[in-house]
């Protein structure tokens, strides 16, 4: 049986659990290298009110992550500090090398 002390203490985990919770955005985008700091400042503006809103209706904390790579591994002066912000360990160089990896995949289907 639960006694009345236990369900109070199980009641209290869980409101500190959920006051705990932050939600984290990361928006991905790899695209032509002329972009990169445009298509930064469009996702900012583009997911600002998904954000808020999610805030809103869940009163939890938010925070977005850009991660926005040319298509040649080009990045933003600020790419490092939002892959900072990104949990785990993520090489800068390994991201760049994805990028690039993936873009000569899909020449390599277009071409042939």
């Amino acid at each position: 049986m639960i006694t009345m002390m236990m369900m109070m203490v199980i009641i209290i985990i869980i409101i500190i659990i959920i006051i705990i919770i932050i939600i984290i955005i990361i928006i991905v985008a790899i695209l032509g290298d002329r972009n990169v700091i445009n298509k930064e400042a469009e996702k900012i503006l583009k997911y600002k009110d998904l954000t808020i809103e999610i805030q809103r209706m869940w009163n939890v904390k938010r925070k977005v992550i850009r991660v926005i790579i040319g298509a040649t591994g080009t990045i933003s002066k600020s790419f490092r500090k939002y892959v900072s912000n990104i949990p785990g360990n993520y090489e800068v160089k390994e991201l760049q090398k994805t990028a690039i990896l993936g873009t000569a995949h899909i020449l390599r289907k277009v071409l042939t």
